[in-house]
């Protein structure tokens, strides 16, 4: 299983003090956090896409490139790549490019994003929010697989003869993991590839979560990429952390009141009632992490939003000490002792480049079957 932590980038004012980062600031901080992940040994630093405050991080390339740099372990991940209002084509050059300046260490979360007036920012339309996911996919899929692409569709001008470069490291895409809080469209769609679903599991009861991740490994399995629990599920989930519960609550309540994207409606105790949200002691939120997987089935990928609301960046690198040495291997263990025989790993370039590899060695061995042996 894979453990780490994801950003949307918000500019938010602390409660407590008043103060509201610079966007330099928020953005280097970012960076610090992400550093700080590899420090305390996670698997995946992933950060949001935001074209409007009170976010910033607009280029999540560029912000990954740098990290990718400066670390030699961290899966760089998307925790949201726009599929409907970026070109398809530019995301297919965009991440090939950082597959290869990160020497595989990518991978990417393609999503509708929730901000209704990007659409019309990029010349798109709102309402066609999944034809777009759709379309653009399908052209993003195919452009990672062949040398030469002549495409036709509805939402951008025709390719003919066309080949993005660079191409995908070793011959092997990005792994896709296709983000959804709401729509089964999307989790049908990553049953159709056969890619990743991530069910975003901050906002919503527990039981939206396991429709969702149900639907997509039923359809997964229809599409014939294998068991059902084969599927590839990851979850997103938010923790807030001290030795006792009790500070943990009181520390974190003015962020939680005033959020940007929770504030001022359920209370706290109301939220972390109906939601998977986990405000306490590190031993809490191991056993409520451990609890998800009773309603999803053993999954593969666990992120953490960890640092939004105006938490100062000193209170989110403690979080990530008591996450990287308390929680996250007491996980490993908890989960892998558990885990059912066959389900497989979280994909990695290297885990996929085996694959391609061994698929590549079936076909030869079929085609070097002598006429007639079939039949023997």
């Amino acid at each position: 299983m894979q453990f780490g932590i994801f950003t949307v980038g918000d500019v938010t004012p602390d409660p407590t003090t008043g103060r509201t980062p610079t966007e330099h600031e928020r953005i280097k901080a970012m960076t610090t956090i992400a550093l700080k992940a590899e420090e305390v040994g996670l698997d995946v630093f992933a950060t949001g896409e935001h074209h409007n405050p009170p976010f910033v991080p607009s280029s999540p390339t560029t912000m990954l490139g740098w990290i990718a740099a400066r670390t030699s372990r961290l899966l760089l991940s998307t925790a949201t790549t726009l599929i409907t209002t970026n070109d398809p084509v530019k995301i297919a050059e965009d991440y090939a490019m950082l597959q290869h300046l990160a020497d595989g260490r990518v991978d990417l979360m393609l999503g509708r994003g929730n901000t209704g007036p990007v659409y019309p920012w990029f010349g798109q339309d709102i309402r066609n929010g999944i034809a777009l996911a759709v379309e653009n996919y399908s052209l993003l899929h195919r452009l990672w697989r062949e040398e030469v692409v002549d495409w036709k569709g509805k939402f951008r001008t025709p390719l003919q003869s066309f080949t993005a470069t660079p191409a995908p490291l070793d011959g092997v895409p990005p792994f896709v993991w296709h983000g959804s809080i709401r729509s089964p469209e999307i989790a049908e769609q990553a049953a159709y590839y056969g890619d990743g679903f991530f069910a975003n599991h901050i906002f919503w009861p527990k039981e939206h979560t396991q429709r969702m991740v149900g639907l997509y490994r039923q359809r997964f399995e229809h599409y014939g990429h294998g068991s059902a629990d084969q599927a590839i599920v990851g979850l997103g989930g938010q923790v807030f952390m001290r030795k006792n519960s009790q500070d943990a609550v009181k520390e974190f309540r003015p962020y939680f009141d005033n959020a940007p994207v929770y504030g001022h409606g359920p209370s706290l105790e109301e939220f972390t009632a109906e939601t998977p949200l986990t405000v306490g002691s590190p031993q809490q939120v191991i056993d409520r992490t451990l609890s998800f997987r009773e309603y999803v089935g053993d999954y593969q990928r666990q992120l953490f939003l960890m640092d939004h609301a105006g938490l100062p960046l000193k209170t989110v690198l403690e979080q990530l000490d008591i996450l990287g040495e308390e929680v996250v291997p007491v996980l490993r263990k908890e989960f892998a002792a558990i885990r059912k025989p066959g389900v497989p790993d979280a994909p990695t370039h290297a885990s996929l480049l085996a694959a391609a590899a061994a698929k590549e060695s079936i076909v030869e061995d079929a085609e070097a079957v002598p006429a007639g042996k079939d039949a023997l």
